[in-house]
């Protein structure tokens, strides 16, 4: 294994890029293109990957509009299924980020090319089926090459993951530590957010049996508990908002983070929700996404509403201008009760382009804890990639602590 590091970082010396962006024409792929043409530092060197060469030309004639030097960028075609292709791809750098989803079926190639290669690689994944696969599959190699691969590094599950890690480095430590994350936000979504997480919800047995498969796999946790329930519908009296649990990746990624760093200590448990001032919005929203989820399980009615917002789409500027988030989290342990935030601007796209980038440029350019195999951006970047995201203008903030009494 040590060889085969040893290895992987001479190959990183070799490599002819640090950061390769795949899917650079989509929604959130041309918005994270955007985002490295004026944040990437200097002396960095990324190229845009995608299928259609002519959409890449495009985008970089756009990028160069915005900084002369991306006239220069070297354009990579490959498809996600072309295994030869990606291979190629993964190969020739550092860090691999994609934004090709669903991920369930676009995702696996580059999964299996940068763990065998020794490739860093990010994604805006929120499907819980595609991250257990992934695990069961490519974690062993992984830590033998030295990949790290960090899933979840948008929206889904960063405000969540970071900000629990955030909130627990508030509270007293080796003492058992709880912490619900409310989230509010007013923005939109685009077709390729639509068509994975419709995708997700339609896979019910699948996420099922992947997820266990992924238990037999992952080593038990011994003398220490790390959980992500689901919680029940409820008014959150520190909030004063109607809280309802929301049923995504976020409290599972956060869940693993607990469990290998110790800081959480020895039983933690997060739940997570959307925070609703009022109750009819709270049992509307309920009954909205149950239905929403009751017609993703029937073909011809999943693909009407895929329809509905096609791939490649999404609010425009002006709209996203005005969108926000807040992720505000108590934490409470060892006789204290802490009260931080997450927040920032257009979750879905701005935010989430922002946050993927980042997670890039800082696995390929900041001293890090040593680690390898499937990683939480918790574990695999913790405090450098919030000092990050913090100078980007995302908001990590303590709103109050106290002792309880």
């Amino acid at each position: 294994m040590e060889q085969d590091r040893d290895r992987g970082r001479e190959r990183d010396r070799e490599r002819a890029y640090d950061v390769v962006l795949f899917g650079a024409t989509g929604f959130v792929g041309a918005l994270t293109a955007e985002y490295l043409a004026a944040h990437a530092p200097a002396g960095c060197r990324w190229a845009l990957a995608g299928r259609d060469l002519a959409k890449l030309e495009r985008l970089r004639e756009r990028l160069a509009v915005l900084d002369p030097a991306c006239a220069g960028l070297e354009l990579l075609r490959a498809d996600a299924s072309d295994p030869a292709a990606v291979r190629e791809l993964a190969a020739s750098t550092r860090v691999l980020a994609t934004t090709v989803g669903p991920y369930v079926w676009y995702g696996a190639e580059l999964v299996a090319a940068c763990a065998e290669a020794g490739t860093d690689y990010v994604d805006l994944t929120g499907e819980p089926e595609f991250v257990d696969r992934m695990y069961v599959e490519h974690d062993a190699r992984a830590r033998e090459t030295g990949a790290r691969l960090v899933h979840a590094c948008g929206f889904d599950s960063i405000p969540a993951d970071l900000g629990a890690y955030f909130t627990v480095e508030q509270l007293p430590e080796g003492v058992p530590l709880r912490v619900d994350g409310f989230l509010r936000s007013n923005a939109l979504f685009s077709g390729g957010t639509l068509a994975s997480a419709l995708t997700a919800v339609s896979r019910g047995p699948q996420t099922l049996a992947a997820g266990r498969a992924r238990r037999l796999y992952e080593p038990r946790l011994l003398g220490r508990r790390a959980r992500g329930p689901v919680g029940a519908p409820r008014f959150s009296r520190e909030t004063g908002t109607w809280a309802l649990p929301l049923p995504t990746l976020d409290p599972a990624v956060v869940a693993r983070s607990a469990a290998v760093l110790e800081r959480y200590g020895p039983d933690f448990r997060y739940r997570h929700y959307a925070s609703v001032r009022h109750l009819p919005f709270a049992v509307g929203g309920t009954a909205a996404v149950g239905a929403v989820v009751a017609l993703a399980q029937l073909p011809s009615a999943r693909r009407w509403l895929m329809n509905r917002w096609e791939a490649g789409q999404g609010p425009d500027a002006e709209r996203r201008a005005r969108s926000w988030f807040s992720v505000r989290f108590v934490g409470e342990g060892g006789g204290r009760r802490v009260f931080t935030e997450v927040s920032g601007g257009d979750p879905g796209y701005g935010e989430t382009a922002k946050m993927l980038a980042e997670s890039a440029l800082c696995l390929a350019h900041d001293a890090l804890p040593e680690a390898a195999g499937q990683l939480t951006t918790a574990v695999a970047m913790g405090d450098a990639l919030i000092d990050r995201l913090r100078k980007a203008g995302i908001t990590f903030r303590v709103v109050d602590a106290r002792d309880l009494g």
